[in-house]
C-alpha cells in the first residue's frame, strides 16, 4: 500500500516540473536553474523507482523461497514417516528370519 503511494508521489514530482509551468527566477538564470533542479528530481525519481522495483522483486523472491520452504518441510515430515514405517517393517522381518 505505501509502495503504490509512492509510485503516485513520484508521478506527481515528475509532473510537477512540466514545460507549461511557470518559470521562477530572473530571466535566463533562473530558468536554467530551474532546468537544472529538475533534472536531479527526474534523477532521484528513476533512482527510486528502481529501488522500488527492486523491492518488489526482492518480496516476489521471498514469497517463492517461503513456499520452496514450507514444501520442503512437509516432503521431510514425510519422508521421516515413511522411514519410521520402513525400518519397523525391516526390523520385523528381521526378527521372524531370526525367529525360525
Amino acid at each position: 500500500m505505501q509502495i503504490r503511494s509512492l509510485f503516485i508521489f513520484l508521478n506527481r514530482a515528475t509532473n510537477a516540473g512540466d514545460a507549461s509551468a511557470p518559470t521562477a527566477g530572473s530571466g535566463a538564470g533562473g530558468s536554467r536553474r530551474l532546468a537544472q533542479q529538475q533534472a536531479q528530481i527526474d534523477e532521484v525519481v528513476d533512482i527510486m523507482r528502481q529501488n522500488i522495483d527492486k523491492v518488489l522483486e526482492r518480496d516476489k523472491n521471498l514469497s517463492l523461497l517461503d513456499d520452496r520452504a514450507d514444501k520442503l518441510q512437509t516432503n521431510a515430515a514425510q519422508f521421516e514417516k515413511q522411514a519410521g514405517k520402513l525400518k519397523r517393517k525391516f526390523w520385523l522381518q528381521n526378527m521372524k528370519v531370526n525367529v525360525k
